[in-house]
């Protein structure tokens, strides 16, 4: 689905076209992307052959619903994707050296011993998580703390920018007067 028609732009036949339809709209309900009130055709579409018909009985695959939560930051869900991994691992040594153990496998030992290694190794992929969480929150700010290193960073980086642009604006008004009011030209 295009963003022409997420965003509701008129389509070519004069029919809007939305991201939502009524959720007991069957498939023959819609028609153009616009639900027809009810459970019949609409008049005029239902027996054209040809591509135009296909067009014009468009119907999206999926309806897009807002996020609840807002998207995770890109590190911290590096950081929950490993973790999950980890765990994931994990637990699957963890059953392999139990199955190993009932049955009284020579691997059953070489197993428990990774297990506890990779225990350690989904342990720390946690805390990842959680110390990578709070170092992204204080660099970018969503702590509100006066203590914050985010708020002390972005007023520099205001103040530089502010610099400069008062420094092009500068540069622009000589440019403009020909380069009156210099001292030298050099």
């Amino acid at each position: 689905m295009g963003t022409a028609e997420r965003r509701g732009a008129p389509r070519a036949g004069g029919a809007q076209l939305t991201g939502h339809r009524d959720p007991e709209a069957t498939d023959r309900d819609i028609s153009g992307g616009v639900a027809a009130p009810s459970g019949r055709e609409p008049e005029g579409l239902g027996h054209e052959v040809g591509r135009g018909a296909r067009e014009q009985q468009y119907r999206p695959l999926w309806v897009e619903e807002p996020a609840r939560r807002r998207r995770l930051p890109d590190p911290v869900r590096t950081a929950a994707v490993r973790a999950v991994l980890l765990i994931a691992v994990t637990l699957l040594q963890a059953m392999v050296a139990f199955l190993c153990t009932m049955a009284g496998s020579w691997l059953a030992f070489p197993m428990v011993i990774s297990s506890v290694v990779s225990t350690i190794a989904a342990t720390w992929g946690a805390l990842d998580v959680w110390v990578t969480r709070q170092v992204w929150n204080q660099r970018n700010g969503v702590v509100s703390v006066p203590s914050s290193t985010a708020r002390a960073l972005r007023r520099e980086r205001r103040r530089t920018r502010r610099q400069e642009r008062a420094a092009e604006r500068a540069q622009g008004r000589i440019r403009r007067r020909g380069g009156a009011g210099q001292l030298s030209h050099s």
